[in-house]
């Protein structure tokens, strides 16, 4: 709900009510409101909420929950957090719909899996990731003349 994205990100960003209310021109109270669900703010204070929280109006809106009831804060503009997704026992997983559908994943389409120790791993179809290589190659190519 919208309610609970505006606390959940506030307190990620480390800002009072006050302070969010400055940011955006409006008082304090006002904010306050928004908050506990008496008011909803008009689509221009919405755009300055995503912009300072930088995040969407789409992110302000959407709740996503994980298995368990937690709520998903919104995502920062330009990233996706699509659920969670389970293991199965041979160690595959379904990526959500939304996501195959926004990145035009196809079955049997090659992905790339990279990975962090510390962070987990990211899946990148294959066509951009050697792509971007090919490009890192011609950079070092040139470089060295």
């Amino acid at each position: 709900m919208f309610k609970d994205n505006l606390l959940m990100l506030r307190n990620i960003h480390g800002f009072s009510q006050e302070e969010i209310a400055e940011k955006i021109g409006i008082s304090r109270q006002a904010y306050a409101k928004w908050e506990n669900g008496a008011t909803v703010p008009d689509i221009e204070k919405c755009q300055r909420l995503a912009q300072v929280y930088d995040t969407t109006i789409d992110g302000l809106l959407k709740t996503e929950e994980l298995d368990g009831g937690r709520i998903i804060p919104p995502a920062p503009k330009g990233k996706n957090m699509w659920g969670s997704v389970t293991m199965n026992e041979r160690g595959q997983i379904v990526i959500p719909k939304a996501a195959r559908d926004h990145f035009k994943l196809n079955a049997g389409q090659r992905l790339i899996l990279l990975s962090e120790d510390t962070a987990g791993f990211a899946l990148v179809p294959a066509e951009i990731f050697e792509k971007k290589l090919e490009l890192m190659n011609q950079a070092f190519s040139s470089a060295g003349e």
